[in-house]
């Protein structure tokens, strides 16, 4: 991925020049975000980060994907609160699937707060199923813990469906 231009805005390569603003994207986005010391271990671990800016610049969103054995595990796919709501948290997913097949693996794993009604409602539409909960995965308010629901997209499943 060398930069995938798209109407007003445009796909890239996370670098350690992006984290000063993921960091402040994530930290609005999230009650609990990562920090930035998540993202550089990250990139130094060979992960992949994919930043979607508008064409002024502006972070707009990103995602963080993990190689894992036969799949794809997304970590984190984040859209800033102003951006919400206009298909760039589709883009990026379409582009974590298009990463996850370029490097021949069967699927994209991901853990999603049962109370993430609108990713939940975007991973379903994708075509992405619930195989499984994670008990106390998430920080939580009151220092508890939240559930995680596990998904799966399966690129055999996609196409004995049809493309997407």
């Amino acid at each position: 991925m060398s930069g995938v231009l798209m109407t007003d805005r445009y796909l890239s390569p996370m670098t350690e020049s992006d984290l000063d603003e993921v960091a402040v994207v994530e930290k609005t986005a999230y009650e609990f975000p990562w920090s930035r010391g998540n993202f550089e271990d990250s990139l130094r671990n060979g992960y992949y980060g994919i930043c979607m800016r508008h064409v002024t610049g502006t972070l707009i969103g990103y995602c963080v994907l993990m190689p894992v054995v036969d799949e794809m595990h997304l970590l984190n796919l984040c859209v800033a609160p102003a951006a919400q709501g206009v298909g760039a948290g589709l883009a990026l997913l379409r582009e974590a699937v298009r990463v996850a097949h370029a490097q021949r693996l069967e699927g994209l794993l991901l853990e999603v707060r049962p109370t993430n009604h609108r990713a939940i409602r975007l991973y379903e539409q994708f075509g992405f199923v619930t195989i499984g909960r994670r008990k106390n995965y998430y920080p939580a308010r009151h220092h508890t813990r939240e559930d995680a629901i596990v998904m799966r997209f399966s690129f055999a499943e996609e196409a004995a469906n049809g493309a997407r």
